[in-house]
């Protein structure tokens, strides 16, 4: 967008005065006030011809500067909170690994608290957008330089590859490969990707199959959310079973509210005691007419694991006689360690 300088000068006296003069604006401001003003007692078609050029030109240079945009995507586990960003940085999975070795081997005064804190250009995503990134990294649009699932917790490192999809290595085995790749001072990036990737070949930790997941038109509602019949406890879990009073085509994107079937579903919540939160996923189970049965996954977002938590607990409460955190307390009464027998 081309533009034009327009250089003016004045007394510094005549500044002096007209800036004591001017109570909540500059010298500069007000002479873009009395500018703006003069376009706008341009002929209508004329300031419209060129007003909407510009808006053009703004457009096409802010599409521009996104297409060129270079930036990776991460979940994070850490210290049981889950969290997904995005590095305004063009990095690759050796790239990560070498940060993410630094981050665990660096004394605690030099380091982040958490693993986020090492990327000095990152912002907060939301788990769609993550998705969505992750997809098109899939489509090597050439933006998503990485997407990556790092679990800090469990030891597991997930890297997102264009044509194998993901694959897993624990922590330890990336960080060793990045401490080799890195030991020698100049050796060229691609000779250091060989050594990384040769310290990792073999060590892939083979995946689960992937659930599939369903999607509808629109989330959940709190007055969708209810539950009926027992609450029963498996391992850390507490299992709730939703009462199905909703548009499950709507929220799912099932095709069940028909005539033109006898299919139903079956769905369940669930509280992780352990975490001390609502599972981000509920269980959806798809009964045909003829019998058989499908497992699914319901990916639930922020809002809708927000209202579904006082439902939980009111419900606890009721069918327990004791809330949700009273049944953390005692399901970690009951698990931990017992005391050591003394010999005599």
């Amino acid at each position: 967008m081309a533009s034009r300088e327009i250089s003016l000068w004045i007394d510094e006296r005549w500044y002096n005065a007209l800036s004591k003069h001017l109570k909540d604006e500059t010298v500069e401001e007000h002479l873009e006030d009395i500018i703006d003003e003069m376009c706008n007692q341009l002929p209508e078609h004329e300031y419209k011809r060129i007003s909407e050029a510009i808006w053009r030109e703004e457009q096409q240079s802010k599409q521009a500067q996104e297409a060129a945009r270079r930036f990776a995507v991460f979940h994070v586990t850490e210290d049981g909170n889950s969290t997904y960003f995005m590095a305004d940085e063009n990095l690759d999975m050796l790239q990560t690994a070498v940060r993410l070795r630094s981050y665990m081997h660096k004394p605690t005064e030099n380091t982040p608290e958490h693993f986020t804190g090492m990327f000095s250009r990152g912002e907060r995503i939301s788990r769609e957008q993550f998705d969505s990134y992750v997809a098109e990294r899939l489509d090597n649009t050439g933006r998503v330089t990485g997407a990556f699932d790092i679990d800090l917790d469990s030891g597991t490192f997930d890297s997102l590859h264009i044509m194998d999809g993901w694959q897993r290595f624990r922590i330890q085995d990336v960080s060793t490969a990045a401490y080799f790749s890195m030991k020698k001072s100049g050796v060229k990036w691609d000779d250091r990707w060989k050594v990384f990737l040769n310290r990792l070949d073999g060590k892939q930790v083979t995946l689960d199959a992937e659930p599939t997941f369903l999607s509808g038109s629109r989330t959940l509602r709190s007055e969708d959310i209810s539950f009926s019949e027992e609450i029963h406890e498996n391992d850390n879990l507490l299992n709730f079973y939703m009462d199905v009073v909703f548009d499950v085509d709507k929220v799912f994107g099932t095709h069940v509210c028909t005539d033109e079937n006898d299919d139903y579903v079956n769905v369940y919540a669930n509280y992780d005691m352990d975490a001390r939160r609502v599972c981000d996923t509920l269980d959806v189970y798809l009964v045909r007419g003829d019998g058989t049965e499908q497992d699914y996954k319901y990916r639930l977002t922020e809002e809708e694991q927000s209202l579904m938590l006082p439902k939980m607990d009111d419900y606890c409460k009721q069918q327990l006689g004791c809330s949700l955190e009273e049944c953390c307390a005692q399901y970690l009464e009951e698990t931990k360690d017992p005391a050591p027998i003394m010999q005599m």
